[in-house]
């Protein structure tokens, strides 16, 4: 009994003078920030944009309560035979790209990207960059035909019908294009979801319009572009995302 207890009392201090092992501190999983959204128009200054090929901007594009307006009705301010569209300044590869716009009845524009700006070699912004369609789909021709409707991966991807809102209203478009992923959202409703680069882009591309031009939708970083298609459009809240 003597025994017991002595060694009971021996393994009491043995037990005691034995350094307790906490649990080792892993660090906790690193909180990832949320990307930093840069505004690329400050809603009274065409600062950060230019026409494509630098060319004099028309009196036809002006900043009016807030919104970049293209004056389509304004056709004597418009360039004979160049591009009117308006171009960012600065080019962007793997972004998630934020816009609100509003058209005009029977109007149509749109918002390319990846736009390559060599104005000698490519007329227009269309014959490298593609376009997110800007439409009255009811009271514009281009309504009627598929892969043309608003929001629509223009004349290559139809998109996801019933979310654009009645003319005259503003809608926001989203363009997310990372690492060979593209995601084309309207009114918070992904409208179009593909890959770029691959095989599939290529037989689109080879199947559209666009067949005949050589770089288009080929590069993946290049200039936004606001197209100044000779009906009255409006832009604002103009934001990017760089991923």
């Amino acid at each position: 009994m003597q025994s017991f207890i002595a060694g009971s009392i021996l393994a009491t201090v043995l037990l005691a003078s034995t350094p307790t092992k906490h649990p080792v501190n892993t660090p906790a999983p690193s909180i990832v920030k949320a990307k930093k959204w840069i505004s690329l128009f400050d809603g009274k200054t065409l600062k950060g944009w230019h026409t494509y090929g630098n060319r004099p901007v028309t009196p036809n594009v002006k900043v009016e309560d807030g919104a970049i307006f293209l004056n389509g009705s304004n056709h004597e301010g418009m360039l004979k035979g160049r591009s009117n569209d308006l171009i960012s300044d600065n080019e962007y590869e793997n972004f998630h790209f934020k816009i609100d716009w509003k058209i005009s009845p029977k109007g149509n524009s749109g918002i390319l990207f990846w736009v390559q700006e060599d104005s000698v070699k490519y007329k227009e912004t269309y014959y490298t960059g593609p376009e997110m369609q800007v439409l009255d789909n009811d009271g514009h021709s281009d309504g009627k035909i598929i892969k043309h409707r608003a929001g629509n991966l223009y004349d290559l991807i139809a998109g996801t019908e019933g979310v654009v809102k009645p003319v005259g209203e503003w809608n926001t478009a989203e363009i997310i294009s990372n690492k060979g992923k593209l995601d084309l959202i309207l009114n918070g409703v992904t409208v179009v979801s593909t890959n770029y680069g691959d095989d599939n882009w290529k037989q689109m591309i080879a199947g559209s319009k666009f067949k005949k031009m050589e770089d288009f939708g080929t590069v993946f970083k290049g200039h936004f572009a606001l197209q100044n298609h000779g009906n009255d459009v409006w832009f604002k809240n103009i934001m990017i995302q760089k991923l």
